[in-house]
């Protein structure tokens, strides 16, 4: 394809000029590339009387593209045949052609409305047919399958693990569906979403079957999990990645310690917490429960009774009578949630929550809304995938999440034979059981 890109004086002007100057001359390059594509396609240029024509143009439609100089509308040129697809799309929209086959498919199936009809009729330019929805799906799902199954190389010292549910088309109804996500830090510090699992259900066995599978990929050197609570799923990471520390979300710990918490005392419950899981140890954080529990250390508060009189009263042995179930709570997990605590000091607070997940899971739901119910479950797998392949691109050529330097430090350290002195105070990993 010979391209020469022509300018008028008036256009020059505005793009030299104009606020949307990069937009325009991007406009400009793209809409002569599509021009450029459909001659190549056709064998002749517009009105062009050539042996080797095979088709002719049909005029085009408007099509938005996101691009990271701005907002682009583009003509997209049309042939009567309609056997003319663009390769200008590939690189920015694998997730919006996701998105298209999803409703297309909702289409064929004849779940969906004429309103659906109606947008992927206008996103794709013309009517589609089951064979037009087989011929993308096959081109689309190489392209996710390609990123979802890649080898992992190198190490990745910390793992964070989390699931969100779907609405899902399968065994005759709509059904809730897991999707079982891990995102990895590896040793450079640099964050990646290392793949995805569409499941009927988040339990043990398909996060055994999901931790697997990246080993299987070259997933290795994991010194850290984060994750829920779940048991299936702290069962699955204690036998697929043996002695690594694992922490609980403290976020999802706090709300359920907050939950079994009466409304009046939660106020001294967060103070609590934040007293025990901010400690500068595992030791710390156990004497300053321990403490708590026996009455050793106190909270004052002010409190205002029914009749306007105030008193002072401790709010922590308020917590020992009325609290019991949430205080029993906290003390069961205590042993895990505190494990973080034997990291360096830098990395904690980035590795206590699972929030780095939550906030991807908000953008995936962006444009999982659109669908609300998927037709199936091979429709989840794309459309999820390519979102998150190209957020995996976005973070791969991002800034670093972390600096690895001290975590280097700290593995030779911990790594070092007991026998051996080394002078350091740094704790050793504490292992999961």
């Amino acid at each position: 394809m010979t391209l020469s890109i022509d300018l008028s004086d008036e256009e020059l002007e505005k793009i030299l000029l104009g606020d949307r100057g990069k937009d325009l001359l991007m406009e400009k390059v793209f809409n002569q590339i599509l021009q450029a594509e459909m001659t190549d396609h056709l064998g002749a240029d517009r009105y062009e009387r050539s042996e080797d024509r095979t088709g002719y143009r049909n005029g085009s439609y408007e099509r938005e593209l996101t691009t990271r100089v701005g907002q682009l509308t583009l003509e997209v040129p049309r042939c009567k045949d309609g056997s003319f697809s663009t390769k200008l799309f590939e690189r920015y929209q694998r997730s919006e052609k996701a998105l298209v086959l999803a409703l297309m498919e909702m289409v064929v199936q004849g779940v969906s409305t004429r309103r659906v009809k109606k947008i992927t009729t206008e996103l794709c330019g013309r009517e589609f047919s089951k064979s037009t929805v087989s011929r993308l799906t096959k081109r689309l799902d190489e392209q996710v399958k390609a990123w979802a199954e890649r080898p992992l190389e190198g190490e990745y010292p910390f793992l964070v693990l989390d699931a969100m549910h779907v609405k899902v088309r399968r065994q005759g109804g709509v059904r809730s569906t897991a999707v079982l996500l891990a995102v990895g830090i590896n040793e450079k510090g640099r964050r990646e979403i290392l793949g995805l699992r569409v499941a009927p259900g988040e339990t043990e066995e398909a996060w055994k079957s999901f931790l697997k599978q990246l080993s299987e990929r070259g997933l290795t050197g994991v010194e850290h999990v984060t994750s829920d609570r779940d048991r299936g799923l702290k069962e699955a990471i204690h036998q697929q990645l043996p002695s690594v520390i694992w922490t609980p979300c403290h976020a999802h710990l706090r709300r359920n310690v907050l939950d079994d918490t009466p409304e009046k005392w939660r106020d001294p419950m967060k103070n609590l917490m934040d007293e025990v899981l901010q400690a500068s140890s595992q030791p710390e954080a156990w004497q300053i429960f321990e403490e708590i529990l026996e009455g050793e250390r106190r909270q004052m508060v002010t409190v205002t009774g029914e009749e306007g009189q105030t008193e002072e009263i401790d709010a922590y042995r308020k917590l020992r009578e009325e609290a019991a179930p949430a205080l029993a709570t906290l003390k069961d997990t205590l042993e895990d949630a505190t494990a973080v605590l034997s990291l360096p000091g830098k990395y904690r607070r980035r590795l206590r929550t699972t929030n780095m997940i939550e906030r991807l899971i908000e953008e995936v739901r962006r444009r999982e809304k659109v669908i609300r119910i998927f037709p199936n479950m091979d429709s989840t797998w794309r459309l999820l995938g390519a979102v998150l392949a190209e957020k995996h691109e976005e973070w791969s050529t991002g800034r670093k999440y972390l600096d690895m330097a001290e975590f280097r430090k700290w593995k030779k350290q911990a790594n070092r034979p007991e026998s051996e002195p080394d002078g350091s105070t740094e704790r050793q990993p504490v292992m999961a059981t």
